[in-house]
C-alpha cells in the first residue's frame, strides 16, 4: 500500500511537468486551434479546451483498467493522474477562472501568486508570447509580488480601522 501511495504522489508531481510541457509545446503549438477557446472571452460554460480534460480522464481510466487485475503500478499511476485532474479542476477551473462561484478573494500568498501567474499567462490572447505554463508551480517572482500586495492590503485595512 505504501508503494501505491508513493506512485500516486510521484505521478502527481510528474503530471505538473507533463502539464507544463503539454501546455507550452502542444496547446500553444499544433493543438492551439482547440486551446485558443480558453484564451478568448465567451459567455458559454464549455470551451473546446475542455476536451483535454476528457483526454486525461480517458488516459487515467486506461491505467486503471490495465492495472486492476492483478493490481499493479499502472492502477496507482491512474490514481495519480486522477488526483492531479481533481486538483486542476478545483484550482484552475473553480478558483482561478471561477467557472463555479465557490471561492472569494484569498489572503493566501501561494494562491494569490498562482492566480497572478495565470493572469499573466492570459494577458497574451495569441498562440505566442505567453509565460507561466504550469498549474501548481509558481515562479518566485509571483510570490514576492503577491506577498507585497497582500501586505499592502493588510496595512490599508489596519489604517482604515484606526481612522
Amino acid at each position: 500500500m505504501l508503494t501505491g501511495i508513493g506512485i500516486i504522489l510521484l505521478t502527481f508531481v510528474v503530471m505538473e511537468g507533463v502539464a507544463w510541457l503539454m501546455h507550452k509545446y502542444v496547446l500553444h503549438g499544433f493543438l492551439w486551434f482547440l486551446h485558443k477557446s480558453h484564451h478568448t472571452h465567451h459567455k458559454h460554460a464549455f470551451e473546446l479546451n475542455d476536451l483535454f480534460f476528457a483526454y486525461y480522464g480517458l488516459l487515467a481510466m486506461l491505467f486503471f483498467i490495465l492495472g486492476s487485475e492483478p493490481l499493479d503500478y499502472r492502477f496507482w499511476i491512474g490514481a495519480g493522474i486522477t488526483l492531479y485532474g481533481i486538483a486542476y479542476f478545483v484550482i484552475h477551473d473553480v478558483f482561478i477562472h471561477r467557472r463555479l462561484k465557490l471561492f472569494g478573494k484569498t489572503s493566501n500568498v501561494y494562491l494569490k501568486a498562482l492566480n497572478m501567474a495565470h493572469k499573466v499567462h492570459h494577458k497574451v490572447h495569441g498562440k505566442y508570447g505567453s509565460e507561466s505554463f504550469g498549474m501548481l508551480w509558481v515562479s518566485p517572482r509571483y510570490f514576492r509580488s503577491a506577498y507585497q500586495i497582500l501586505k499592502k492590503q493588510e496595512q490599508e485595512k489596519r489604517g482604515s480601522v484606526h481612522h
